[in-house]
């Protein structure tokens, strides 16, 4: 067995995926540095060193057997954060290399295809309902912040969507559980990476006077235009899951 050490992101995945077939390795696991706990003392530890030419060359392997779409699905698996996404993501590339003709994607009669299908699918709607659910929040400097807690990393796959739709401001989309983002500052949309999280009592404390009377005018119109003869609770919970109340000012 060899266990091919990565730096936990995706191209360092891809790269340690050509290493394997570089230096012919047969039993493998791949496994990132940050989860990685050594259960065989008698495994050889190969460690990977991120190379995006390397990357690049599964990536342009990848976009020929299974097009665009089918990378954008793989990044799905990697942003999925699933314990077994090294391993789908190899089953899936190994597939495809030995199948080039074929979308191998749609093979669900394969185990590893079918959990791939279904992570997808999973993180397709995650990433759905950030779109839906997300509350900006004006701050005295007038920059909008809006708070995330997703069940999988979907910050990059919802940027284009907020930059595309809000041009004309300044805001910021900040995870609170891995303690990244996204900042747009009307001329470029990129992650930042605090080195602490934020306080978040602090950004409460900036808002600015306008938000706080817009917070309170939207709780009004919540609150009038409810028609309580006609609240079907189970059927709101369907549309709207508890947990993502917490994001919703009318919900405060």
């Amino acid at each position: 067995m060899t266990t091919l050490l990565y730096d936990g992101s995706f191209d360092g995945l891809l790269t340690a995926i050509f290493e394997v077939f570089e230096y012919r390795y047969k039993d493998v696991e791949i496994v990132s540095r940050e989860r990685f706990h050594q259960e065989n003392i008698f495994a050889e530890i190969h460690e990977v060193i991120t190379q995006n030419d390397k990357a690049e060359r599964v990536l342009n392997k990848l976009e020929h057997n299974i097009g665009k779409q089918g990378i954008h699905e793989l990044l799905k698996v990697y942003l999925s954060e699933d314990p077994e996404l090294e391993q789908l993501i190899f089953s899936a590339i190994k597939q495809s290399i030995k199948h080039p003709d074929e979308n191998i994607l749609k093979n669900y009669a394969d185990d590893d295809i079918l959990k791939i299908s279904k992570i997808c699918k999973s993180v397709s709607r995650e990433r759905h309902r950030m779109t839906a659910f997300v509350r900006f929040e004006k701050m005295q400097d007038g920059v909008f912040f809006a708070k995330i807690d997703p069940d999988f990393n979907v910050v990059p796959l919802i940027r284009k969507h907020f930059k595309d739709r809000y041009q004309d401001q300044k805001w910021m989309i900040y995870d609170l559980r891995r303690n990244y983002g996204i900042l747009y500052d009307l001329e470029t949309c990129d992650f930042f990476y605090p080195d602490e999280k934020l306080d978040l009592n602090k950004y409460q404390q900036k808002f600015h006077d306008e938000e706080k009377n817009y917070q309170v005018l939207w709780q009004r119109y919540f609150t009038k235009t409810n028609i309580v003869e006609r609240k079907n609770l189970k059927l709101h919970i369907q549309h709207v899951p508890r947990r993502y109340w917490k994001y919703l000012t009318e919900k405060r």
